[in-house]
């Protein structure tokens, strides 16, 4: 069966649509110590457990803290915290990757070996024992999930560097007498961004996951600070009693994976049919 088109038009319709929600998302986050209905640290032994109401639009946990309101501050730490881990591990990993299919030879085969170790093990496991060895934290859980998160950057920018690097208009610029650098940065970087853009927007989710995966566990992030895997963490033994605890940063947890994943789907799909059209 013959797959239908899908129009360009649509896709960027899609894109902007994403693209809107996570920009959303972002300025929630950026907001929220001022749309924070109640103190999101504040405890009350009077309000312990308590379900959704006017006061507390999605109860409280057994601390009585305001469950909207660390949602809401969770979106700053969860949210902030991927996004901030991708783009280090992007630009670590997109410069490796230049290095190593540029020059090859010696600096192409330490780089990618390194890469081969790093992928050898599940990443979750790697960064569970350097989250145990380290302690918990944030700093600590973002270098956890780091350490191999470069990998996926630098072995696809190898992999675009060897096939660009044949192409008439490197040849070019070797001719004029442009250094290796300015033959990365400025002819070979532009031409290599899409996929690199494309999997960094999804690797936005597969971060916030692995973030709160490691505080669910207890060595990622720590009480009190708002995280949507602790807060998670801190309410699971109580589920059948307060089941708005878990559910609330549970959702948020979702919806934002789904919204990031989207986009990258979304941009993915434009860049190629807008490429061959």
């Amino acid at each position: 069966m013959k797959k239908r088109k899908i129009p360009l038009s649509h896709l960027k319709t899609k894109l902007w649509i994403f693209l809107a929600l996570a920009g959303f998302l972002i300025i929630l986050s950026l907001l929220a110590p001022l749309l924070c209905p109640n103190d999101p640290f504040a405890t009350s032994a009077k309000v312990m457990n308590q379900a959704p109401c006017k006061e507390f639009p999605m109860g409280t946990d057994r601390y009585g803290r305001c469950i909207c309101s660390r949602v809401l501050m969770g979106a700053r730490t969860s949210i902030f915290s991927a996004v901030s881990l991708v783009m280090i591990t992007f630009v670590a990993g997109t410069v490796l990757g230049l290095i190593a299919g540029w020059f090859e030879g010696v600096a192409d085969s330490l780089i990618m070996r390194l890469a081969d170790v790093m992928l050898a093990f599940p990443q979750m496991v790697i960064a569970i024992a350097v989250a145990g060895i380290l302690g918990g934290g944030m700093g600590n859980a973002m270098l956890a999930m780091g350490i191999t998160g470069w990998t996926i950057y630098a072995r696809l920018a190898r992999a675009q560097v060897l096939s660009l690097k044949k192409e008439p208009y490197v040849q070019a610029a070797k001719l004029s007498g442009c250094n290796a650098f300015t033959i990365m940065v400025k002819t070979l970087l532009p031409n290599m961004l899409g996929p690199l853009i494309v999997n960094a927007t999804t690797q936005i989710g597969v971060m916030m996951i692995g973030i709160a995966g490691l505080s669910f566990l207890g060595i990622g992030v720590t009480e009190p600070q708002a995280e949507w895997g602790s807060m998670i963490n801190l309410s699971r033994s109580y589920v059948q009693l307060a089941p708005w605890a878990v559910f609330a940063p549970a959702a948020a947890t979702v919806l934002t994976v789904m919204i990031f994943n989207y986009l990258g789907d979304c941009l993915r799909d434009y860049l190629e049919v807008g490429g061959k059209e």
